[in-house]
């Protein structure tokens, strides 16, 4: 018997996680965006990460496209700029403050960690594609994590 997707996503929505905010360029050279909480390492030596990516994605083309991306692990000051690029369609950079790291990756600043990665793998994962980097750079600052549990926002607690 199948398991129902409507139940499986409410037990998966038990697992908190951290929020990410993961960015590139698009053919055209114009930053695109989105927030995932589907990010994980993978390895580490090489020290490599992975995210998927829905099929669905408005961003999936450039990241299919792209030589390398940027994951912004956000703070618990950043829920709004979570919620920025979560949102579907218009620019997530129009007069946002960002910089240019390795391969021209937008860059967010005051995120807890940014690793910059070069493009790795994409491999198929179901409804999404699973996108593995190999991280070329680190930058970290310090700060509570923003985190993600059953639909809704956290702060992590002792």
């Amino acid at each position: 018997m199948p398991v129902d997707s409507a139940e499986f996503r409410t037990a998966l929505s038990h697992w908190s996680s951290g929020v990410a905010i993961i960015t590139t360029r698009d053919a055209d050279g114009a930053p695109v965006g989105l927030t995932a909480t589907s990010f994980a390492s993978l390895s580490l030596d090489p020290p490599l990460i992975l995210f998927c990516l829905g099929l669905e994605s408005t961003t999936r083309e450039a990241f299919v496209a792209a030589q390398g991306f940027a994951v912004h692990m956000l703070t618990a000051q950043q829920e709004s700029l979570s919620n920025r690029f979560a949102a579907k369609g218009g620019d997530k950079f129009a007069g946002l403050e960002w910089s240019e790291g390795r391969r021209g990756t937008p860059l967010l600043p005051h995120c807890l960690a940014v690793l910059e990665c070069r493009m790795h793998a994409q491999l198929p994962g179901g409804d999404h594609i699973i996108m593995v980097g190999e991280v070329e750079g680190i930058t970290t600052h310090g700060g509570e994590p923003l985190l993600y549990y059953r639909g809704a926002y956290h702060r992590a607690t002792r």
